[in-house]
């Protein structure tokens, strides 16, 4: 029999939001752990996708607050701290003050102090540490969402080291780490000095299966013949649509996530009804206007959604990504063709989840398989409560041949143990220098039993990875990140700068010697942001054959202001060094203001693409303008205006423009050409002068007037 939300020994204001949320009954793995929870100790949640997990922590931080602690609820993406921040906002009744910090990594945000519950991701909790914010000795209720992902190789070191300067903050401080079901939940938990409740319940139950000649095996011998048709995808998506349900469908590469979901839009609308095609149109007219620039991806987003079907990618931006998965949730949309990236930790359960691909590109191994664990997160997205009595998993087998192996290596099989990923030398480098900038270790030694307290050590001994602390040790010093002097180690000014700026001492480095460099050449601005792209932060655009030839040429027409010394052009090292310079033409673009889809088209990326390398590039400028202020160098001068071009993508007399609200490259543009050039023409501007400017209207024209008024 289940428990009863009134039953439980919390507050009654609390009991009154959930039961006002619909919530009045306890799942048994959230009964098992709340006893845990509002005794203050620290506990690890491994149980499956749809199983309860955040009520759990949003009790055990409303409990924090009534208590009068903070609590700090740390997630590994942004748009999960968006998801839970609104679900925290719903507590607001009892006085409970909920923020959101996700982006700007050089400032404490001091606004902070005053709230019960910050939502942060890893990078930004850590930051924050780093930053020495005295508001966090308050905290006494960590969450750490996801906690699995230690085993991320790019976020994994930031989530681990973080969690243990927490601990070292306050070392009573109660802990509730949510996890996917793994094979080695409880070596977490020990880790944590937490206990640990490991469950597969959940409220749907989960068929998996495997597809072959228009029929599903699943694993409990039960098989389901469907219709067949000559694609498994369509044949899988019409059947679960024609039951009422929606779709997941899970592919490797973002390619195929377009391709797959622009043939199911063209089945799914021939089931529609005339009013169902007129509604899907008129989303489809929303998905065309929510950015500033039409694109070509996004037009062949809205053609999709006409279908009744979307595909997710990185290359959407963070807007059109929002609107499928609120589409999907409210059931306008049928299916989502999907990359595995959506399976990781997003709320976005479907009747039926069909995995197309086992395997994936790795660039130094070629198609390798996929984890289990990922293969499992996918499926556990299947089965919504409240509207499916089950959820079923598909994957797909392409011959006969593959029905044992899929059975055995992914339906019947464990996922696999997580692991530290600590010991990878960018994390070592970047955590070591972090670790001695803010006092956590002023000694090797010191530092020897801060390693001692990661996870890592906890599976391995640390003396693996001595000698490679000793490299970086060396590395910092060499560097003048850090110094050594008889009491230990301390951070010089440019490795404590580096450490606030939140980016890879390697990055420092090569951004200080090009500052250096620029002394004795003419730089300009496609170099600075060269500069910047041949550090370990900038993700890279992939140099494709056709790129060669005019990438080539832009290296040798900047040959003599280039402030990154080229290397051997027979060497391994060009192909990054030209890649680095593609990245940087494509923000010279977006700063030129090329139409956004001429940059799509040119450079064979998304929307979503531009926005993260304009994100890296605005904050590698900054730091890379920190770091002259720093040395004293009139770089700054040139690196100024240069930090909010490519943050507007815009030209440098578009600025004072920007500082408008709602005002982006677009509108700035309309303005400037209208002959409002600055604010305070504007203001001698009618109201019908800016209306019928393009993409301003009413609205937004008296927006305008007013701020300038």
């Amino acid at each position: 029999m289940k428990m009863k939300v009134n039953e439980l020994d919390i507050d009654q204001r609390i009991i009154d939001v959930l039961i006002g949320q619909g919530i009045e009954e306890l799942y048994p793995p959230q009964e098992e752990a709340l006893g845990p929870v509002l005794d203050g100790r620290s506990i690890v949640v491994a149980v499956p996708t749809a199983s309860g997990k955040s009520l759990i922590a949003y009790i055990a931080v409303l409990q924090a607050y009534l208590a009068g602690r903070k609590s700090l609820y740390v997630v590994p993406l942004r748009a999960l701290a968006s998801e839970k921040f609104e679900d925290l906002k719903q507590f607001e009744t009892l006085g409970i003050k909920v923020a959101k910090t996700v982006g700007d990594f050089d400032a404490p945000e001091q606004e902070l102090r005053n709230m019960d519950v910050i939502v942060a991701t890893s990078e930004r909790a850590d930051s924050l540490l780093r930053h020495r914010s005295d508001w966090m000795d308050e905290i006494g209720v960590v969450v750490a969402d996801e906690i699995h992902l230690i085993n991320d190789p790019n976020r994994g070191p930031t989530l681990e080291v973080t969690l243990v300067r927490l601990r070292e903050l306050n070392p009573q401080m109660q802990f509730v780490a949510l996890s996917a079901t793994i094979r080695n939940s409880i070596e977490l938990a020990e880790w944590l000095g937490a206990e640990h409740l490991q469950s597969d319940w959940r409220p749907v139950e989960l068929k998996e299966g495997i597809f072959f000649d228009n029929g599903i095996g699943f694993s409990d011998g039960s098989v389901k013949f469907i219709e067949g048709r000559k694609d498994p995808l369509i044949s899988l998506v019409l059947d679960t649509v024609g039951e009422g349900g929606q779709a997941l469908v899970f592919v490797n590469t973002r390619r195929s996530s377009e391709s797959v979901a622009e043939r199911i839009s063209k089945s799914i609308v021939k089931t529609f009804n005339e009013e169902e095609t007129q509604k899907m149109a008129e989303l489809a007219e929303v998905f065309t206007t929510c950015e500033e620039e039409p694109t070509t991806i996004g037009n062949r987003l809205a053609k999709c959604i006409e279908g009744g079907a979307a595909f997710h990618n990185a290359g959407l931006t963070d807007r059109q990504r929002k609107l499928i998965e609120d589409n999907f949730r409210n059931r306008n949309i049928k299916c989502i063709s999907a990359t595995p990236t959506l399976a990781a930790g997003i709320n976005l359960p479907a009747r039926r989840v069909v995995v197309r691909d086992l395997r994936r590109f790795d660039a130094e191994y070629g198609m390798v398989p996929i984890p289990v664990l990922e293969i499992k997160q996918m499926c556990g997205r299947a089965g919504r409560p409240q509207f499916d009595p089950f959820g079923e998993a598909v994957l797909i087998a392409k011959g006969e041949r593959d029905i044992d192996f899929i059975k055995d290596q992914y339906i019947l099989a464990e996922t696999e143990s997580i692991r530290s990923k600590l010991g990878s030398e960018p994390a070592l480098r970047t955590h070591v220098l972090a670790t001695i900038a803010t006092g956590y270790a002023r000694t090797r030694e010191e530092l020897m039993d801060f390693i001692d307290r990661t996870f890592f050590a906890y599976q391995m001994d640390v003396w693996t990875i001595e000698g490679m602390i000793d490299d970086m040790l060396g590395f910092l010093e060499e560097n003048e990140l850090i110094t050594t002097q008889e009491e230990g180690f301390r951070a010089t000014l440019f490795g404590s700068r580096t450490s606030d700026l939140y980016i890879d001492p390697l990055s420092a480095v090569i951004l200080r010697d090009a500052i250096a460099r620029s002394e004795s050449v003419e730089t300009n601005d496609l170099c600075l942001l060269h500069a910047c792209c041949t550090t370990p932060d900038m993700p890279l655009l992939y140099l494709k054959k056709k790129d060669y030839e005019w990438v080539y040429d832009l290296a040798h027409e900047n040959v003599g202001h280039l402030l990154i010394e080229p290397p051997d052009e027979a060497s391994a090292e060009m192909e990054y060094y030209l890649a680095a310079l593609k990245t940087a033409s494509m923000l010279m673009s977006w700063m030129d203001e090329e139409p956004e889809n001429d940059i799509v088209l040119k450079y064979g990326i998304g929307p979503g693409d531009i926005r993260n390398r304009v994100e890296n590039g605005e904050w590698l400028l900054y730091s890379m303008r920190e770091i002259a202020r720093l040395l004293g160098d009139p770089l700054v001068g040139q690196l100024n205006p240069l930090v909010l071009r490519v943050r507007y993508g815009i030209n440098e007399e578009l600025l004072p423009l920007v500082k408008l609200r709602n005002i982006g490259r677009k509108r700035a543009r309309a303005l400037s050409d209208a002959g409002f050039g600055t604010p305070e023409l504007v203001s001698k501007a009618t109201l019908g002068e800016l209306e019928s400017l393009p993409s301003i209207g009413k609205q937004l024209a008296r927006s305008i007037l007013e701020q300038v008024s």
